[in-house]
């Protein structure tokens, strides 16, 4: 694996369904992806963190949905508020290391798991009516927060989450 100092766990997938129809198989497949597979590889790499004595940075991407309900959405919120409450965990484990763990949890970005969304007159304009900015986040707006937790610059934060994008009343979300 090399020497590995920063790791960011950007992997996601979602799966839109009413929860009553929605395929274990594919719950299966959406905790997998998004939270079982972000605590395997972070475990990997803090093994090797601790080894070596090195005190590093661990970036989760969590969502916004981490700490909002959606709508047809359960296995992706369940998931990415499970990589919440897996940051927070490994902070408090991993502190006495120099390891920092920390999330970033992004508002609307304009991704492939939204795509539906913007495409969808109704539900873009909806979401857009809601989001103090007006417009949908790019990708490339997470870059500040992401180089901040990288860097010495954020040495004393972890287990935090970092909500970019929030922007709207949160006990109205309905993606």
């Amino acid at each position: 694996m090399g020497k590995i100092d920063i790791l960011v766990n950007a992997a996601g997938a979602i799966h839109r369904e009413r929860a009553e129809d929605h395929p274990l198989e594919k719950w299966d497949e959406i905790l997998n992806l998004n939270l079982r597979s972000t605590f395997i590889i972070t475990q990997l790499v803090v093994r090797s963190m601790i080894e070596r004595k090195i005190q590093g940075s661990i970036i989760n991407i969590a969502s916004l949905m981490s700490f909002a309900a959606g709508i047809n959405i359960c296995a992706y919120a369940a998931s990415k508020g499970g990589v919440a409450q897996l940051t927070k965990e490994l902070a408090n484990e991993w502190g006495k290391y120099g390891i920092r763990v920390n999330a970033i949890a992004p508002g609307y970005i304009e991704t492939d798991l939204t795509a539906a969304l913007r495409k969808d007159p109704e539900r873009n304009e909806k979401i857009l009516s809601r989001i103090a900015l007006g417009r949908w986040g790019k990708p490339e707006d997470l870059k500040g927060i992401a180089v901040f937790l990288a860097s010495e610059a954020s040495s004393y934060a972890t287990g935090s989450i970092f909500v970019i994008g929030r922007g709207l009343a949160l006990e109205r979300i309905k993606i």
